[in-house]
């Protein structure tokens, strides 16, 4: 896999679908292997995990995780059977161990989608991994055996600019592509920092040293934003 992603010119590895954790072991093997060959590792996880689990997947090379917390308390725990607090515990280890975090909420129609359980995320957001932290409000499309209809774009933005006002310095709303809130923004002054387009990268306006160009504002970013095309959201 290693040589793989050497051979194609990659900047790292990203264990993904359909949950990494069922790769843990197989993880704790390649990860120090992609460190030494200069690649990046990151897992795209539902983040419900121990923190012995959590540890050593730190200690094997992880650099980075994506939490989905796929809403409040009750919504966790009437459609996942699952305690939404245990992946939030962790988040705020995994930011604590020096892990560059980012949360995702997926967004869905008669689940999770009212102002009070989009107010809970965000609370919890906040409380747990700080303003810095970015957060991503995604669309849902029927499949398989789900088939409530797809999340309106205005309850996405209504989310985004609830964030917004709430204090989190760096919401995204995702699978609306072209959406201008697929940007980020500095938060001091509001310019344009990294323009996309779904996973593409159109433009970057952020210096060397990774500030506004325009107010100087410092962004907590990952990878140079002038050697690197791409990269995470932040």
């Amino acid at each position: 896999m290693v040589e793989l992603a050497v051979a194609e010119r990659c900047q790292g590895l990203s264990v993904s679908f359909t949950e990494p954790l069922m790769l843990f072991e197989y993880s704790l093997d390649v990860f120090p292997i992609a460190r030494r060959r200069g690649l990046y590792n990151n897992y795209v996880s539902n983040g419900y995990m121990t923190l012995d689990t959590l540890l050593r997947l730190r200690e094997a090379g992880m650099d980075a995780i994506k939490f989905d917390v796929k809403g409040g308390v009750e919504a966790v725990k009437r459609f996942c059977g699952a305690d939404v607090n245990v992946v939030w515990r962790n988040a705020a280890e995994a930011k604590r161990l020096g892990l560059h975090v980012e949360i995702v909420n997926l967004v869905v129609q008669a689940v999770n989608d009212d102002e009070s359980c989009l107010r809970e995320v965000i609370e919890s957001h906040l409380h747990s991994v700080g303003p810095h932290t970015p957060l991503h409000f995604t669309g849902y499309y029927p499949a398989y055996r789900f088939q409530n209809p797809s999340t309106p774009v205005e309850t996405l933005e209504k989310a985004y600019e609830m964030a917004k006002r709430q204090g989190v310095q760096y919401p995204y709303i995702g699978n609306v592509p072209g959406h201008r809130y697929e940007n980020t923004y500095c938060p001091s002054c509001g310019e344009t920092l990294i323009k996309r387009h779904g996973f593409s990268v159109v433009n970057i306006s952020l210096s060397e040293d990774k500030r506004c160009i325009k107010c100087r504002e410092e962004i907590p970013l990952v990878g140079n934003p002038v050697m690197r095309k791409s990269f995470l959201k932040l």
